[in-house]
């Protein structure tokens, strides 16, 4: 469990940095989306056949986990463009309500008990996002994006928990990508032309945005998005989106060190993101303690 609490962080640490990609790569967001699973689509396939697996499953399946890609699709779209009409750190904060979601759905969708403590837990979020809100009005939009971001983001987290008990872990996010890929390229020209009336592409990436658009898809998608796919065999969709909120945590340093954030956000701002993380330090030992009290009820 430990290695697998360490491999969640190193992953939750590149997400972090996908935002820092996002905001480097010139592209509009909808289009970068598209790049983005181009590249994991094709280095999934070419993975899968050097690996001699067998991609082929059910009908059922495909279609099922196609359709969470195109909500994958959606939630990355929001996602960067939530770091365009604000920064990256107001976006991350927004994201840290995967928790809060996902203590909503997760019961919902499984049939299990709602736990109070995630509930409670859910809400310190929201208090958080409060305060975040409070004093940083003006990024209201990107905010929102963020959060309804986070929203998708629980949902196919729940439901990649369901496929990872019967498929592959790198074949359920090579269906996945193909799917977002598929989305996306649907949505652009139609998004294209209600904007300027041109079903074209508005810019291609430039040399330096192709080489951020592979460490993006290959790196922060391939490899993490399918190491946390498998990681819920072991790790529950609640305890992954609650790890996840450390994403604001990494990605606000790596902010600072990309592009001196720290000077236009306020305290107010660090505070509220404070009381996120403060949610994220006291799951653990909450779950213990619940999981200890039910074990000396049933004996």
């Amino acid at each position: 469990m430990l290695r697998d609490y360490f491999q969640l962080h190193f992953i939750v640490l590149l997400w972090g940095f996908t935002a820092i990609l996002g905001k480097l790569i010139g592209v509009p967001s909808t289009e970068l989306v598209f790049y983005r699973t181009l590249v994991a689509a094709l280095g999934l396939f070419i993975f899968l056949k050097f690996k001699k697996e067998n991609i082929l499953i059910d009908n059922s399946g495909v279609w099922q986990i196609l359709f969470t890609g195109v909500l994958i699709s959606f939630h990355w779209i929001l996602f960067f463009e939530s770091t365009r009409v604000s920064n990256v750190s107001v976006c991350l904060a927004g994201m840290a309500t995967s928790s809060l979601w996902t203590s909503i759905l997760e019961p919902i969708a499984s049939g299990k008990k709602t736990k109070w403590y995630e509930v409670v837990l859910g809400i310190v979020v929201i208090l958080g996002l409060y305060v975040v809100f409070h004093f940083e009005f003006k990024y209201l939009a990107g905010l929102m994006m963020a959060i309804f971001s986070a929203m998708l983001a629980s949902i196919f987290s729940i439901t990649n928990a369901k496929f990872v008990k019967k498929y592959n872990h790198f074949t359920i996010t090579f269906y996945e990508m193909v799917g977002a890929f598929f989305a996306t390229a649907i949505l652009i020209p139609v998004y294209n032309y209600r904007v300027t009336k041109d079903f074209g592409f508005h810019s291609l990436p430039t040399t330096h945005d192709w080489v951020y658009i592979i460490i993006l898809g290959l790196v922060c998608t391939v490899y993490a998005y399918s190491i946390a796919v498998e990681l819920m065999k072991r790790i529950s969709a609640f305890a992954i989106n609650l790890t996840v909120n450390l994403e604001p945590v990494y990605g606000i340093l790596l902010a600072v060190v990309f592009f001196d954030e720290h000077n236009t956000m306020t305290n107010g701002f660090y505070f509220g993101t404070l009381i996120i993380l403060l949610a994220v330090l006291v799951y653990p030992a909450l779950k213990k303690w619940d999981e200890k009290r039910l074990k000396n009820y049933e004996l």
